[in-house]
């Protein structure tokens, strides 16, 4: 049974869909579908950050009549409605024209957190956006997927920083009403559907459903009145707490995700775990078949013939790890349902090498899932190489974990301006024929003025949201005028401008750019060829490290010597990021290789036209092509990498960048520059969106598995 929270004014009857159309988010990638919701009110629609439901919750009864008598609102309004609509159904979608004979239950696929839209503030970073972008693309291909993840009830965090540029942590609020979810009650009218035994306790479970286009996500809530004070505080926010709190949000969204999908009669085919957050997932399948009379190994193997795993994290320390008796007092003994004992069931996630009494979440994925893949070619060498521990008697090449590269959703990521202008060069039909051979070759005949003057109005675009964002803060929040120049106020639209908006990690290496101040300075204050960078994003909570890095880099937007022309942009989220990736001239990403796992920032960027500098690592190592950037050549075996990276990349801005952007023609465009943004362009198009990705995974994972093609299984030896 479902509880719709949300209140809507009563609707025009000749525009009554409009609710319908804002409560499930495919609105948000149908370019079309935005132009109308700001059709209603285009300030009001700028105000709400892009949120129809608050839209149409605060627009004045009057202008919605309004809307309902004009022609030309009407025909836009009544041809979005069928194009949503014809969502109703996966007929004619490519899944379904591929596998028409096909009678299986859906995947079901697990995340801690989903990045989909920033009024549902539910990620923190890559992770959340890449699982968001994958639940789209899955939804534009008709491929049978339903999420599940978890409801956190205050968000990740809202970033302030201080003066002194360092950064403050404050809950995000946000109201479910202004979002597009909606609870769902048990048979009895409950507002749980499962109970899940943690810490000695039965946890009453709920869950609240999002539509993304054809694919439903399911989000555990534990806030409720049935429940332990502690339990009703489990999923307040992403990520916070100790190991203790993490393990029992991962314990229920394992267990819980499988219970919750029981409940609801829904019989997945094959189950895939993104990242190792989602292991218990496959334990709770485990215990499902042992407690129905199937052998512990049996059921092992079982599990494994069904479950894919993709794992994001090349660096050791982050992936999650707790100890045995953390596990015990979470679980209770879950192993007696088994029919084993406690070791017999903890040795699932033993770690050859560090094991230290410790039950390690990747381990045991790897353990029970037969397909394995890291998210970058690079990175499945490098993961190949990580758990080759596990299959000893193997050659590392030969360790069986494969790669699919991460791609980003086209339609979310591209800009509309973008999108027109292929229109017009490739046809209004391009969307429609990307699986087409060398339909990407047309964008290098895209004419050279009309791509400059579209790139500039992008930046034009980019530079007055900052400057709003700015008046926002000066208002809401900061005392004083001095953020204003940090906040970008004095950014040029001459200037040759610089993104690098990540997480603020010691591995992404921000600061980078500032190893030699004076030379930066140097580049930026040159007024005939002027250069500024636009930073944006936000250090973990308990990374005192990246909030130290972070206060590095806003030391030099309050400096005076660099005349404004680095800028820091406060609480990044998804919002920010469009304009940010669609805007900047340049990207930068300067990961120390090999910790980057893919880094889909740059691929954001490419699909709008935007060139990468970057080190050889994640999908740049893979995505560089000589012509849609510039690469960091990797540094040699026992030199100083930071060093040698800082001088390359300024040696490339000296020699190369800086003066390919500004050498014009007597239009004043900068031809080869424009090449540069071409193939940039061509390149996202045609390998790293998430279309392909999920393509890829679709027809080398989950249709085997739907059909129960038999495969050569290599579970690990140690």
């Amino acid at each position: 049974m479902d509880q719709d929270i949300r209140v809507f004014p009563q609707l025009p009857e000749r525009i009554g869909n409009l609710a319908a159309m804002a409560t499930n988010l495919s609105w948000s990638w149908n370019r079309r579908a935005r132009a109308m919701f700001g059709l209603i009110d285009r300030t009001l629609w700028r105000m709400t950050r892009h949120n129809p439901i608050v839209l149409l919750q605060r627009v004045s009864p009057d202008r919605l009549e309004q809307c309902a008598a004009d022609a030309d609102f009407l025909a836009l309004y009544d041809s979005v409605s069928a194009e949503l609509g014809r969502e109703d159904t996966r007929d004619n979608t490519w899944f379904a024209n591929a596998n028409s004979a096909l009678e299986a239950g859906p995947i079901a696929y697990f995340s801690a957190e989903f990045g989909l839209h920033n009024s549902v503030p539910i990620y923190s970073g890559g992770l959340g956006v890449l699982a968001g972008d994958h639940c789209k693309a899955c939804s534009d291909l008709g491929v049978p997927l339903v999420a599940v993840g978890l409801f956190y009830t205050k968000g990740y965090f809202d970033q302030k920083v201080r003066l002194d540029g360092w950064q403050e942590d404050s809950d995000e609020t946000y109201d479910p009403a202004t979002t597009p979810l909606k609870h769902l009650r048990g048979p009895n009218d409950e507002p749980y559907l499962v109970t899940v035994q943690a810490d000695g306790r039965s946890v009453h479970v709920g869950a609240w459903r999002m539509l993304v286009g054809r694919v439903p996500v399911y989000l555990l809530d534990t806030n409720l009145a049935e429940n332990h004070p502690d339990d009703r505080q489990l999923l307040n926010k992403l990520y916070a707490g100790g190991p203790g709190l993490r393990l029992r949000q991962e314990w229920i969204l394992g267990v819980g995700g499988v219970r919750v999908l029981r409940a609801l009669a829904i019989e997945p085919a094959a189950w895939h775990a993104n990242e190792g957050h989602a292991s218990f997932m496959m334990v709770e399948r485990l215990r499902e078949l042992c407690a129905s009379g199937v052998e512990f190994k049996e059921a092992v193997q079982q599990v494994r013939a069904t479950s894919v795993f993709t794992t994001h994290t090349p660096v050791p320390a982050g992936h999650d790890s707790f100890f045995a008796d953390q596990i015990e007092h979470c679980t209770g003994p879950v192993w007696k349902e088994m029919g084993v004992g406690r070791e017999e069931l903890f040795a699932l996630g033993h770690h050859p090498d560090m094991d230290h009494g410790r039950f390690h979440m990747t381990a045991a994925a790897i353990r029970l899932s037969g397909r394995v893949n890291g998210v970058a070619r690079r990175h499945g060498q490098v993961t190949r190489q990580m758990w080759h521990c596990l299959w000893p008697d193997r050659e590392v090449e030969s360790t069986p974990i494969v790669h699919v590269t991460n791609g980003v959703h086209l339609a979310t990521w591209m800009s509309n301006k973008v999108m027109d202008l292929l229109d017009e060069h490739l046809g209004s039909d391009w969307g429609a024929r990307l699986d087409e051979p060398g339909v990407w070759n047309g964008v290098l005949s895209l004419d050279d003025q009309r791509l400059w003057k579209l790139r500039q109005q992008m930046k034009s675009r980019l530079l007055h949201f900052i400057h709003e964002e700015a008046r926002r803060h000066w208002r809401d929040h900061w005392q004083e005028a001095a953020p204003l120049v940090g906040a970008g106020t004095l950014l040029s639209p001459g200037a040759l401008t610089i993104g690098f908006a990540r997480r603020f990690a010691g591995y992404k290496r921000a600061s980078l750019i500032f190893r030699r101040p004076e030379r930066l300075r140097k580049l930026l204050v040159n007024p005939w060829r002027p250069v500024q960078f636009i930073f944006a994003g936000k250090a973990h909570p308990a990374d005192d490290h990246g909030k130290r890095m972070m206060q590095d880099v806003y030391s030099f937007t309050r400096d005076s010597q660099f005349e404004g022309r680095i800028a820091f942009l406060e609480d990044y989220d998804m919002h920010m990021a469009h304009r940010l990736v669609e805007g900047v001239d340049l990207w930068l990403n300067l990961p120390r290789v090999p910790l980057e796992a893919c880094g889909t920032s740059g691929m954001k960027a490419a699909l709008n036209g935007v060139p990468q500098l970057g080190t050889a690592d994640g999908w740049w190592a893979e995505g560089f092509t000589g012509e849609n950037g510039w690469s960091i050549p990797e540094a040699p075996a026992g030199s100083d990498t930071d060093e040698w990276d800082a001088e390359h990349v300024y040696a490339r801005l000296e020699d190369e960048i800086i003066p390919l952007f500004f050498e014009r023609d007597k239009r004043g465009v900068p031809i080869d520059w424009v090449q540069r943004v071409k193939h940039a362009l061509k390149t996202a198009g045609e390998q790293f969106t998430a279309r392909y990705m999920v393509q890829r995974y679709t027809q080398g994972f989950y249709v085997p598995i739907m059909r129960g093609d038999p495969f050569e299984d290599h579970p690990p030896t140690a």
